[in-house]
C-alpha cells in the first residue's frame, strides 16, 4: 500500500534489461534516456517506481504491484520480437530481448487492467500498438522526413532528427502539451520501426508529414503513446518537462475506473 506520508503520485517504470556494454551506441543510448525519464518523473511530482522481471513472474504479483501504483510509463528501448505481431523478424532489426518484451508486455497489460494511467514513448508506442493487436513497419524506407536520427554510423549517435508533428485537437496527447485545440509541434525523433496497422480500439491523435503515426490513444481510458522522445536533453527545459508533470497530473488522483482489459 502507499504510504500516507508520500503523497507524490508513484508511477511505475519497467527497468531495462540490456547492458550498455554493447558496440551498438543505440543500446547505451536508449538506457541514457531511461534515465532521463525517471529523472523527469521525479522533477515533475512523481515517484519513480522500477519495475523488475522478479515484480512481474507471476500475474498475481504483478496484480499486487499494480495496487501500490497510480501509473505506469513504458520508455523507448530495442525493437520487439516481431513473432508478437505475426511477422519473420528482419535483418534490420536490433536489441531484441524476449524478457524485455515479456516484462513491458506484462506491465502493459496489468495496467490497463487495472485501470491506471498509462504512458507510452517510442518502443512504449509501438509495443501498446501491438498489445492492441496491431502491426508494426519493421524497418522504415526513407520519405520526406527524416525519422532516425539515432544512426551508430553517425559520429554523434546522440544527433536527433527534428520533424514537426500535428497534434489532434481535443486530445489526450495534445493535453501533454497544453493544447486542447491542438497544435504543431516540434519533436525529437530517433526510430526505424513505425506503426503500420493502427490496433483494434486506438484513435491515431498525431501525424507526420509523410503520414506516419506519431502518437496513439485509448479513447475509453487514460493511455497514450507518442513515437518521439519528449525526454530529450537538447529541449529546452519548460518544453522538455511539461507532457512528464502533465501526465503525472493525470495520475493523482488514482483513477477509479478499472474499464476493460486487453486479452
Amino acid at each position: 500500500m502507499k504510504s500516507s506520508d508520500d503523497v507524490r503520485p508513484r508511477i511505475g517504470v519497467p527497468v531495462r534489461l540490456s547492458s550498455s556494454d554493447t558496440p551498438d551506441a543505440r543500446v547505451g543510448e536508449a538506457n541514457e534516456l531511461f534515465t532521463f525519464i525517471v529523472d523527469l518523473l521525479r522533477e515533475a511530482g512523481a515517484r519513480p517506481v522500477l519495475l523488475t522481471p522478479v515484480s512481474a513472474d507471476s500475474a498475481g504479483r504483478l496484480a499486487t504491484e499494480m495496487k501500490a501504483l497510480d501509473g505506469v510509463l513504458l520508455p523507448g528501448g530495442g525493437d520487439l520480437d516481431p513473432r508478437l505481431y505475426g511477422q519473420d523478424p528482419d535483418e534490420s532489426l536490433y536489441d531484441v530481448n524476449p524478457e524485455q518484451d515479456h516484462l513491458d508486455m506484462d506491465v502493459a497489460r496489468a495496467t490497463i487492467d487495472a485501470g491506471l494511467p498509462l504512458l507510452g514513448v517510442c518502443r512504449g508506442h509501438q509495443l501498446l500498438n501491438v498489445l492492441y493487436g496491431g502491426t508494426l513497419i519493421q524497418d522504415m524506407q526513407p520519405s520526406v522526413v527524416n525519422h532516425n536520427g539515432l544512426d551508430p554510423h553517425r559520429p554523434n549517435a546522440s544527433e536527433w532528427a527534428w520533424h514537426d508533428v500535428l497534434l489532434s485537437a481535443g486530445s489526450k496527447t495534445a493535453a501533454l502539451y497544453d493544447s486542447p485545440a491542438g497544435t504543431t509541434i516540434k519533436i525529437a525523433s530517433g526510430h526505424h520501426q513505425a506503426v503500420a496497422r493502427v490496433g483494434e480500439g486506438l484513435r491515431v491523435t498525431a501525424l507526420a508529414d509523410d503520414g506516419t503515426v506519431e502518437a496513439l490513444e485509448d479513447p475509453s481510458r487514460w493511455v497514450v503513446s507518442v513515437q518521439w522522445h519528449p525526454e530529450a536533453a537538447q529541449l529546452p527545459d519548460s518544453e522538455r518537462l511539461m507532457p512528464f508533470k502533465n501526465f503525472v497530473n493525470a495520475c493523482q488522483p488514482p483513477t477509479q475506473d478499472v474499464g476493460r482489459g486487453v486479452q
